[in-house]
């Protein structure tokens, strides 16, 4: 999936790597750019359209797809992220509700645009998915959760010509990361390498030198043989 001249949709643009990414997106030449965001939003590009998009609020959810005509690519970067030692199930709830199923709400209700558009899905997980980072340990499973659930939509939605995309980000240096002191790779780095993958056609997209030193493993691994081998259990196509 080349982005040029192509609509994309970017949750959580406002900031951090989803800011980046609706720059990197402009920079190769899109089309248009959805900017979901929770608050007011300008951008002097006027290829850019911001979007009132709480993920976790079905009615703004709905409202987002009735604004967006064609849609080619959508990238759900919106999370949060939370210093938790899984002892309050509260804010585990909301980790879940915003990261698990608010990326699924959006991505429901936008997948008639990308089937026919034969679009592309990108979902920005992290490294956390793959090991849990024990100072965010509901984060990491909320992002684990995700991956698996981005498995399952592979499977079911090649089949109709979307394409499913799991970007497992390292270290990135943005305000969820501010307190965490390791090295980090710089917001537009990570969105050059989202983009980089895509238009490789990789299925599990390590987009920053971190998570770039894993790559190989993973696509070796156990997981990753699974993965192909459970598709046999894929059920039929639903008809219509």
């Amino acid at each position: 999936m080349n982005i040029s001249k192509k609509t994309l949709l970017i949750t959580g643009a406002n900031r951090g790597i989803g800011r980046a990414l609706v720059d990197e997106a402009l920079r190769r030449g899109a089309a248009r750019v959805y900017a979901g965001v929770r608050n007011d939003f300008h951008h002097a590009d006027a290829r850019v359209t911001p979007l009132r998009l709480d993920v976790t609020d079905a009615a703004q959810v709905a409202h987002a797809v009735s604004r967006v005509g064609q849609l080619d690519v959508l990238v759900n970067n919106a999370a949060i992220a939370l210093f938790d030692d899984l002892s309050d199930l509260d804010q585990i709830q909301k980790l879940l509700e915003v990261n698990v199923l608010g990326t699924m709400r959006v991505t429901q209700a936008f997948v008639p645009l990308l089937k026919h558009s034969r679009g592309a899905i990108v979902a920005n997980l992290s490294l956390a998915a793959i090991a849990p980072v024990p100072a965010t340990p509901g984060y990491s499973a909320s992002k684990a959760a995700l991956a698996n659930m981005i498995q399952s939509l592979r499977a079911l939605l090649g089949r109709e010509g979307v394409s499913v995309h799991a970007a497992y980000i390292g270290p990135t240096d943005t305000d969820m990361s501010r307190g965490i002191e390791v090295q980090k790779a710089a917001p537009e780095t990570t969105a050059q390498g989202i983009y980089d993958g895509l238009a490789e056609g990789q299925e599990d997209i390590f987009p920053d030198p971190m998570s770039r030193t894993v790559a190989d493993a993973w696509r070796q691994s156990v997981v990753k043989m699974l993965e192909s081998q459970f598709r046999v259990y894929l059920p039929p196509a639903k008809a219509g």
